[in-house]
């Protein structure tokens, strides 16, 4: 159901060159915190902003705002193969032959407002990545999204038409993208900033040096729900929380969400240890600025290559070799040129998962899914080799 054609640039030779990945840049939109990626889609390649949702099952737009009226969107009749590969909820009734199309529920998972739209076929332009350069590209003839009505696009980024679903499902973009092209392998990583960064999709990272720092983990797949890790314990500057209840602790990871949030009671944990270490690093308290409930003086405190010197934050996972350690500048919000705030806020007591790791804290770090070997994989913070997303340059390696 899916044709390609590469163009090439004239400086490469004859020989074929198969890209390591797809690649599209990711830009983040400071008064929402959203993070936004372009998509050229249609007859004539229109681009289309799409707010980028991690555990999304699919993408969808706003058909007739985003792209042309004369766009070459056709859509999906029920009871075809792409309306089962999509899993469609429902059917509903159009005039013409055979008039039952295929409907999905698309949902903007920011207001968490949901309706129907129909599933629906068209053509993307994508870049591609061969390890030196992007001068590939190349297009996806049926690539299949939802046509979603104008009313979902409340709360999204000024100029986002849609969302763009990474999730585990069938018709999400990187299962689209692996599907197509089976010299990719089924797997997709992040590099975001607080400016822009860039989603591969069928790549390995850009340097051996990321590569050798690359700590990987069991993905825990939850219908529905995106993607989890389990995160056995977690430490502040070296020191083990006790939690009363005791197991793992469900973490969902999130592009939506800001600011990685806990449970109630794990919060109250976490901020009084987190407290309690600032103190001894003779850090000062002021008041919260919200949304954040603990905030401190910047003035003096040290700035490193990672941000400032504040206690570190480790999320140990399946043992103590493997953590994910958070320094100053992912821990830490500066509110103004003298505050900073613990970046960390409470989900109230009815979560469903105990920790959602939010956007601030993905930041400047190579993310790794693998949908493979349903493996998550991770690296140190960038800035440890002087590095940051924001480098990430589609005309050269990172």
């Amino acid at each position: 159901m899916f044709s390609l054609i590469f163009l090439i640039s004239s400086s490469v030779s004859q020989n074929p060159i198969l890209p390591k990945a797809a690649i599209l840049q990711a830009t983040k939109d400071l008064s929402t915190l959203q993070y936004v990626a372009k998509v050229s889609i249609g007859q004539n390649l229109d681009p289309v902003n799409l707010v980028i949702d991690l555990n999304g099952p699919f993408v969808w737009f706003d058909c007739g705002k985003s792209i042309s009226p004369f766009s070459s969107h056709k859509t999906i009749k029920s009871f075809s193969l792409e309306c089962s590969m999509a899993k469609s909820i429902t059917t509903t009734t159009t005039t013409g032959y055979n008039s039952k199309t295929c409907t999905l529920q698309a949902e903007n998972t920011i207001t968490r407002m949901s309706t129907f739209g129909e599933l629906s076929e068209d053509k993307v332009a994508l870049n591609f990545w061969d390890g030196k350069d992007s001068d590939l590209s190349g297009n996806i003839d049926q690539f299949l999204f939802s046509c979603a009505p104008n009313l979902l696009l409340k709360g999204l980024a000024f100029g986002a038409k849609g969302m763009l679903g990474l999730g585990d499902s069938r018709i999400s973009l990187p299962s689209q993208i692996s599907n197509t092209f089976e010299f990719f392998q089924r797997k997709f990583s992040l590099c975001l900033s607080s400016s822009k960064g860039a989603i591969l999709i069928g790549g390995s990272p850009p340097e051996s040096e990321i590569s050798s720092s690359m700590m990987y983990t069991p993905l825990i797949f939850k219908k529905n729900e995106g993607y989890h890790l389990s995160v056995n314990s977690i430490k502040i500057s070296g020191k083990k929380l006790s939690f009363h209840e005791k197991g793992i602790l469900g973490t969902k990871i999130s592009t939506i969400v800001p600011y990685t949030t806990m449970e109630s009671k794990i919060y109250r944990t976490f901020v009084e240890a987190y407290v309690k270490a600032s103190n001894s690093m003779n850090l000062t308290l002021v008041p919260p600025v919200a949304p954040f409930e603990v905030c401190f003086s910047s003035k003096g405190v040290e700035k490193k290559r990672v941000g400032p010197n504040v206690p570190i934050v480790d999320l140990t996972l399946q043992s103590d070799m493997v953590k994910w350690r958070i320094y100053g500048r992912n821990s830490m919000v500066f509110v103004s040129d003298e505050v900073m705030c613990l970046g960390f806020l409470d989900g109230g007591l009815s979560t469903k998962d105990s920790i959602v790791i939010g956007g601030h804290q993905l930041e400047d770090y190579y993310l790794e899914i693998n949908l493979g070997n349903s493996m998550f994989g991770f690296s140190s913070s960038l800035l440890l080799g002087q590095k940051k997303c924001s480098d990430f340059d589609l005309s050269r390696e990172l």
